[in-house]
C-alpha cells in the first residue's frame, strides 16, 4: 500500500530544494535537477523563481502508464516535472510513458517531443527526450592501461586459482538486480557442462545498499546462503566456483577486476541505464571479452552487440551464458569493437553537452 506520511515527508523535502535552490540561483540561471528524488522540484522552483530555465533528468526508468497509474499522487508527479523546460529520460520507451500519461490524466497537448501548457503568463513548451547517459571511457580505458592496473587484474585471477575462464558480476545489492537468478543459472550450467573440469569461476560483488531496511537485509541473507550451497554442493579442495564480496569497491580495483574478467554478466530485471556494462566494455582494451547483457537495461539499445538476454528466462540465461563461455573469438572480438566506438563516441561529455545546449538553447 502506498503510505501517505511518505509522500508528505517527500513533499517537504522537494520544498526545502526548491527554497534554497530558488535563494542561491543568480538571475537568469539555468538549473539543472536530477532523479526521482527531487520529482516535484522543477514546479516549485518556477513558481519561486520564473526567470530561471530548469532541465531536470531521470536516471531511472519512468513507469509504464498501467503501473505509474496506481500513484495516488500521480497528478502531482506529472506536474512537478513539468515545471521543467527540459525534461530527459534515458530511453525513448520512458518519454513514451511519459508523454502518454501527460496527455491522458492531464489533456496536455503532446506533439512529437514537446509538450504545450498554458500558464498564467502565456503559453509555455517544455521538450521531453530521450539522452542516453555515458561514462567518461577515455578514463576507464586509461585506467585500465597502467601496469599496476594490469598487474593486479593477473594477481586477481591468480588469488582465485587461475580459472579459464572468470566470469563477473558487479551490482548494487538490490532486488531489481536480479543477482538471485544469476547465481541459480551459473550453479545450474556449471551442473550441466559435464566438461568444465573446474576452470570456470564467478566473482561476483555486491556493494552494500540500504544496509538499514528490512527487504535489503533479506536479499543479502538470500544471496549469502545461494552462495554458501553452491559451493558446498559444487566446490572441492582448491575449488571454489563463486567468490562472492559484500564490500565497496573502488575505482582502480575495479577496473582491475574488469581487466581480469572474461565474461561479464549485466543481468539486472530492470535498469534505468546500467553504467556498469560500459565501464566494462571501455577497458576491453584489445578488444576482447564477452558482454552478456539484460534487454532491460536502458544500455541494451545501445550495446545491441552485447549477447543480450531476458533474464526472467532461466533457461535462456543459462543458454546464453553458455555461448559466452564458448564464443569464437573472431566474433567477440568484432562485437567488442563495436561496442567500444560505441562507448567512446557516446560519453558523459556528450550526453550533458546536449542536453545543456536544449536547455540553454530553449531549442
Amino acid at each position: 500500500m502506498y503510505q501517505r506520511e511518505q509522500f508528505a515527508a517527500y513533499c517537504t523535502v522537494n520544498e526545502i530544494f526548491a527554497k534554497r535552490i530558488a535563494e542561491l540561483a543568480p538571475i537568469g540561471s539555468t538549473i539543472w535537477i536530477h532523479d526521482y528524488q527531487l520529482q516535484l522540484v522543477p514546479r516549485m522552483l518556477r513558481h519561486l523563481r520564473p526567470d530561471v530555465r530548469i532541465g531536470f533528468f531521470l536516471h531511472i526508468p519512468f513507469p509504464p502508464p498501467e503501473l505509474f497509474s496506481q500513484l495516488p499522487w500521480r497528478r502531482q508527479i506529472l506536474e512537478g516535472l513539468l515545471g521543467a523546460d527540459v525534461i530527459g529520460f534515458q530511453t525513448e520507451g520512458a518519454v513514451n510513458n511519459f508523454l502518454g500519461l501527460v496527455n491522458k490524466l492531464l489533456g496536455l497537448r503532446v506533439g512529437g517531443d514537446r509538450v504545450e501548457m498554458e500558464e498564467i503568463a502565456g503559453s509555455r513548451v517544455i521538450t521531453v527526450r530521450a539522452f542516453p547517459i555515458g561514462i567518461d571511457a577515455d578514463s576507464y580505458a586509461a585506467l585500465a592501461a597502467r601496469p599496476e592496473v594490469q598487474e593486479r587484474a593477473v594477481e586477481i585471477r591468480k588469488d582465485l586459482g587461475d580459472p579459464r575462464i572468470l566470469i563477473l558480476g558487479v551490482d548494487r545489492l538490490d532486488y531489481t538486480k536480479g543477482i538471485d537468478v544469476r547465481i541459480r543459472a551459473f550453479v545450474e550450467l556449471i551442473k550441466e557442462r559435464e566438461s568444465d573440469d573446474q576452470k570456470t569461476v564467478l566473482l561476483q560483488i555486491a556493494t552494500p545498499s540500504r544496509e538499514n531496511i528490512d527487504e535489503y537485509r533479506k536479499i543479502r541473507d538470500d544471496v549469502e546462503l545461494l552462495v554458501g550451497r553452491a559451493n558446498g554442493d559444487l566446490g572441492s579442495i582448491g575449488y571454489r566456483p563463486i567468490h562472492y564480496l559484500h564490500q565497496p569497491m573502488g575505482t582502480e580495483e575495479l577496473v582491475a577486476m574488469y581487466v581480469a574478467a572474461d565474461v561479464m554478466l549485466v543481468t539486472p530485471l530492470c535498469d534505468g541505464m546500467n553504467l556498469v556494462a560500459k565501464e566494462y566494455i571501455a577497458t576491453r582494451l584489445n578488444n576482447d571479452g564477452v558482454l552478456v547483457l539484460s534487454e532491460f537495461t536502458g544500455a541494451a539499445k545501445q550495446l545491441d552487440q552485447a549477447w543480450l538476454v531476458n533474464p526472467y528466462d532461466m533457461d535462456g540465461l543459462k543458454r546464453t551464458i553458455d555461448h559466452a563461455l564458448s564464443a569464437d573469438p573472431d566474433e567477440t572480438s568484432r562485437r567488442m569493437s563495436i561496442l567500444r566506438s560505441n562507448v567512446h563516441e557516446y560519453n558523459v561529455d556528450r550526453w550533458a553537452k546536449e542536453i545543456m545546449a536544449i536547455l540553454e538553447g530553449g531549442a
